[in-house]
């Protein structure tokens, strides 16, 4: 049964997230009932990473198993076609070996976090930037984020659902920018490790933009991971300036990189 791996898109405000449920939308549900639309007992898709209810994707991995040997080209064309008009897009699709697989081999998982920082609300962007009107010290915000890099216990930025056996895990960067858009400053966190926990990038914006409003010190950053207790967490900040922007495998499945 060949492997395919895909390149999803898709916009997360319509679903209920990736993973499939019985009663609601989800990204899952909608690429299987697609896949279904070409073969007839299509297993269950498997993805780099489950994202909440409301996150997007610009990179995000599936895997599919076809009983056909499909012209990859033609896959993503017959998926975009039967897709439509969920907002959900197969950017590339490609041959997988067949010990590969979309969650476990992957090495790197990359986030980026849109924050809007200006007075107006959005409105071309709406659901698609965490709007904050504050000003924003984003010095102060860099300086909390140096905390958090590295191997540690984050017991406190994981939600208290979060079914991982074990809260230590090692982030490898998380890194703070201001861009000028047509739409005024938004300031960027692009946060790479090997795997998340539940909710952790949202906790971490969230604790960050009180840093950069003034009502943390930098250093209460470091004494909330330190506590290892959910309770010293900041607020979490909403999913929908929240992209799972890449991941990265041993080999480059889709030749862009």
């Amino acid at each position: 049964m060949p492997r395919y791996a895909l390149l999803v898109e898709y916009d997360g405000g319509p679903f209920a997230g990736w993973q499939r449920q019985a009663d609601q939308p989800t990204v899952q549900g909608a690429l299987e009932a697609a896949l279904a639309r070409l073969e007839h007992g299509v297993p269950a898709v498997a993805a780099a990473g489950r994202t909440d209810a409301g996150v997007h994707a610009l990179g995000q991995v599936a895997q599919a198993d076809l009983a056909r040997a499909w012209d990859p080209f033609r896959l993503s064309e017959a998926l975009n076609h039967h897709l439509r008009p969920a907002p959900v897009a197969i950017r590339a699709a490609t041959h997988a070996p067949e010990d590969w697989h979309a969650r476990f081999s992957a090495t790197e998982r990359r986030y980026l976090f849109r924050l809007l920082n200006r007075r107006a609300p959005p409105a071309l962007s709406r659901g698609k930037v965490w709007h904050v009107p504050r000003p924003l010290d984003l010095d102060a915000m860099r300086d909390g984020a140096a905390h958090l890099v590295g191997r540690h216990d984050f017991t406190t930025f994981r939600a208290s659902e979060c079914q991982a056996d074990s809260p230590v895990r090692t982030l490898d960067a998380l890194e703070i920018e201001r861009v000028e858009t047509a739409e005024g400053p938004e300031i960027r966190f692009h946060v790479r490790a090997r795997s998340f926990l539940h909710s952790q990038v949202r906790s971490f914006v969230g604790t960050l933009e009180r840093v950069g409003a003034g009502a943390w010190a930098p250093a209460d950053v470091g004494r909330a991971l330190e506590a290892r207790d959910r309770a010293a967490c900041g607020p979490v900040c909403p999913p929908h300036g929240l992209y799972l922007e890449g991941v990265t495998y041993p080999a480059d499945l889709f030749g862009e990189g």
